[in-house]
């Protein structure tokens, strides 16, 4: 039976692109039993909707099959490596370096479910008992690296493994980190400078009141509203937090091979 085209799946162009990242299997592995476009397919129409697991439509593989199959991916950081070749074409077609010198780190706090419930701790300032997110991105609001904690944690006391994250993702390029007010003190800034990154804290002016939008700060902010097209990061349904790191790479990677591909 030919499988429904669902508005996720991939085009040709893109399958042509992501096939070599999701290729695992050698010329003496045993013939696979689902194509892998389709469980690729599976992912990007979960990541949209939001279902579960076992919600999978009946067209696609058996769930098991694509959470496998994606546990692997997983493992061998595929759609890392993905994300990582789409930013450099991204930044080279928008007339930027390869490899960024500036990045922008945030904490984005997901409220918590049954699943990850274990794991999660509470968010006093948003009041929210789930995840946080610790985000990297580039100027262009391209993802660089995430650490995933217990929202109680603060946003200072990860920089350090984020921007050792940043730095071995861009080969060490990145020379300076805008942050907000919630990273203030001289332990994250010494964290940032053990990894030869500079941490700029970027202030509310103190005549303001209300929403003002910051200096390079409103770049993750859109990169936080990008990411809220994929229901399954609204809130954090995973029981481990790898699962939850890893889809955040799978979804910046559907949105870079929308922005990418046209241009090659």
């Amino acid at each position: 039976m030919t499988r429904k085209n669902y508005p996720s799946d991939c085009t040709d162009d893109e399958w042509a692109f992501v096939a070599r990242y999701l290729t695992l299997m050698t010329d003496q592995a045993p013939q696979r039993h689902h194509s892998l476009r389709d469980l690729f397919d599976a992912l990007r129409w979960l990541a949209r909707s939001g279902a579960q697991w076992r919600m999978l439509p009946g067209d696609f593989p058996p769930w098991p099959a694509v959470y496998q199959q994606f546990r692997r991916w997983t493992k061998a950081e595929c759609f890392k490596h993905m994300v990582h070749d789409l930013r450099e074409t991204v930044r080279t077609i928008e007339g930027k370096e390869a490899e960024p010198t500036a990045a922008i780190f945030d904490g984005r706090t997901l409220r918590s479910t049954p699943e990850s419930g274990g794991r999660a701790g509470y968010d006093g300032y948003k009041k929210t008992k789930g995840s946080k997110v610790h985000l990297a991105v580039d100027t262009l609001g391209l993802l660089l690296g995430l650490v995933i904690t217990p929202a109680n944690e603060q946003e200072r006391a990860q920089v350090g493994e984020l921007s050792a994250d940043v730095q071995e993702e861009t080969d060490h390029h990145v020379e300076i980190a805008f942050v907000d007010q919630g990273y203030t003190g001289s332990e994250p800034a010494q964290a940032a400078k053990e990894q030869g990154i500079e941490l700029q804290v970027v202030r509310l002016p103190g005549a303001k009141k209300g929403f003002v939008l910051l200096p390079r700060r409103w770049v993750v902010e859109r990169s936080n509203a990008w990411m809220a097209r994929a229901r399954r990061l609204a809130r954090d349904y995973e029981r481990l937090p790898e699962v939850l790191g890893s889809l955040h790479f799978l979804v910046f990677g559907i949105l870079m091979l929308a922005r990418a591909l046209p241009h090659v």
